[in-house]
């Protein structure tokens, strides 16, 4: 079974965003994560940019790396772009899919970048779940 984990700081914005996306878009047989080296909460924008396109967002808490079997992954794919992101030796593969912090946009701005974000990983998530054979 592929296992993927999407990583930035906070794990409350743009790595949420990817799990929920490669678990909606994923086959049954993809193991999905999500963590951050300073996990905080899920954002609100978050459910409601998803919410917008019908993809589940039940369950996504967010939690550290301990929380995720590292040495079990397949993929880890760093997202932080302004950070400093997390490096993970022993991990098979590494990809690094810089992206803004929409949590970081200005408040009348927020919804408009977390949808950016969230766009951006549906163009990019599908490619990553069929070099996978994990696609649905």
């Amino acid at each position: 079974m592929p296992t993927v984990m999407f990583a930035c700081v906070a794990n409350s914005a743009r790595s949420q965003l990817a799990e929920a996306i490669a678990r909606h878009l994923g086959s049954s047989e993809l193991e999905v994560w999500s963590a951050g080296s300073r996990a905080t909460s899920v954002k609100p924008e978050v459910r409601v940019v998803l919410d917008e396109l019908g993809i589940d967002h039940r369950g996504l808490r967010s939690k550290g790396f301990v929380a995720v079997p590292i040495e079990e992954l397949d993929v880890a794919v760093t997202l932080c772009q302004e950070e400093v992101c997390p490096i993970f030796p022993g991990v098979t593969r590494t990809l690094h899919w810089p992206l803004p912090d929409p949590a970081s946009a200005p408040d009348g701005e927020r919804v408009e970048a977390f949808r950016a974000a969230r766009d951006e990983l549906l163009r990019r998530i599908p490619t990553l779940l069929a070099e996978l054979g994990a696609r649905a």
